[in-house]
């Protein structure tokens, strides 16, 4: 008999099959049970009626615990009520007895739930969130491979700041000290020289003391770097990267939405062309409704929110001043307070999802930002390197994987959005 997963159930139609999985639900009525089967490729109900079973597969079937690892045998069938397709269970070994599960259908607390993250995505939503998760990891990479860009693999461990040492996590290296990396980026910025158009992708840290539902202080980051790209390059670039993603989770993940009670005509106006608007036309919008930010400042989350609540698809705001962006970008050269950088804002309050632009090109203007800084040069020479040997406009930008799943699942904080979060509070399980 062959082992199929569920979610290939309809290619076995009226065929005996077997199916290995955990007992996720189970319903006694009579002279027949209802237990739904998940095998990590989806659910499905299983019927045992007890006048096509022997006495002790019938009695076994009844000891059933949730969580019990199984081996179910029996044919396919359809059901004619809701279209979906269920196992008409002829045997049955159980595995694994489960202990009493600890995670029930009463509503637990947040503090409970993770404490027992390594139980609770088990569930089915959380089932739902972490395979959308895969198909977006698994759209950026295919992404930036179709585009013709080389994957380089950056440092995690770095000797120097790359986004402002205040959020730093610091740990001994030998008899030295080393940090946590903030970024790929500065380390993309040399291989774009030798292979022109780069990204890197993996975990970066942030020591930011926030507990907000948009932080963590360990996620995922994927960074694109282009040799000879401009502001407008990048621009176009994320704009194109976020369509097709979204079109990748709505093509292949319908029923994960579907758990997820997801509208998914918010994730189709992703697909729309993208609104655009400079930093000094998205301030005096903000004023005109409310909004007590000043020019000079960064935008806050109450001010993303407010700016992406008068849109439905997702806003680019660009030319920042220069007073609140990194020492590494390019000033604008119509008005010497700006720097050419980009931020991309998502619709429904979930805020700045990538962030980038063109990096400075001139080893004159770099040497004079190190020392506005007080950051040690000799740290940052390799850096420099890239502007002293065939130095051109280049440009790139940063996604974080935890705030465009949170987004495109439509959840309320990111915790959710990775298998083992890091929180200010949460270093454990």
């Amino acid at each position: 008999m062959q082992t199929v997963t569920i979610d290939r159930l309809s290619e076995y139609l009226d065929q005996e099959v077997q199916i290995k999985g955990w007992v996720r639900f189970h319903r006694k009525s009579g002279k027949i049970q209802f237990i739904v089967i998940r095998d990590g490729s989806g659910f499905c109900q299983t019927v045992f009626v007890k006048a096509e079973l022997d006495e002790e597969s019938w009695e076994i079937a009844r000891g059933l615990t949730l969580e019990s690892a199984v081996i179910i045998a029996g044919t396919v069938q359809q059901n004619p009520r809701n279209q979906q397709y269920e196992v008409q269970v002829k045997s049955l070994e159980v595995v694994h007895l489960s202990e009493p599960f600890p995670i029930g259908k009463k509503e637990h607390g947040t503090e409970f739930l993770m404490d027992h993250r390594h139980l609770w995505f088990r569930s089915k939503r959380q089932w739902a969130i972490l395979r959308i998760r895969h198909t977006i990891v698994k759209a950026i990479r295919d992404f930036f491979d179709e585009q013709g860009f080389t994957l380089i693999d950056s440092p995690i461990l770095t000797p120097t700041s790359a986004e402002g040492s205040s959020t730093l996590f610091e740990v001994d290296y030998f008899d030295d000290k080393a940090y946590l990396s903030q970024t790929g980026q500065l380390y993309l910025e040399p291989a774009c020289a030798a292979f022109g158009k780069v990204y890197c992708f993996g975990p970066t840290f942030r020591a930011e003391k926030s507990k907000t539902r948009r932080h963590l202080t360990e996620f995922w980051m994927v960074e694109p770097e282009i040799a000879f790209a401009r502001l407008d390059d990048v621009m176009n670039l994320s704009e194109d990267f976020l369509k097709y993603i979204v079109r990748r989770v709505l093509d292949h993940r319908k029923p994960e939405l579907e758990v997820l009670e997801r509208d998914t005509t918010k994730l189709e106006n992703i697909l729309k062309p993208f609104v655009r608007m400079t930093y000094n036309e998205a301030v005096e919008r903000l004023q005109a409704l409310g909004s007590d930010v000043e020019w000079g400042e960064d935008f806050g989350a109450d001010d993303e929110t407010m700016l992406t609540k008068e849109f439905d698809q997702p806003i680019i705001v660009h030319r920042f001043p220069k007073v609140f962006k990194a020492f590494y970008m390019e000033p604008d050269p119509e008005d010497d307070k700006l720097v050419l950088g980009m931020d991309v804002l998502a619709p429904e309050g979930y805020g700045e999802v990538i962030g980038g632009g063109e990096r400075a090109s001139s080893i004159d203007f770099l040497l004079s930002q190190i020392a506005k800084e007080e950051l040690n040069q000799e740290d940052y020479e390799w850096y420099l390197d890239v502007r002293r040997f065939g130095s051109t406009p280049h440009a790139g930008f940063g996604l974080g994987v935890e705030r465009t799943v949170a987004w495109f699942c439509g959840l309320p904080h990111v915790r959710e959005t990775i298998p083992y979060p890091r929180m200010l509070y949460r270093l454990s399980p």
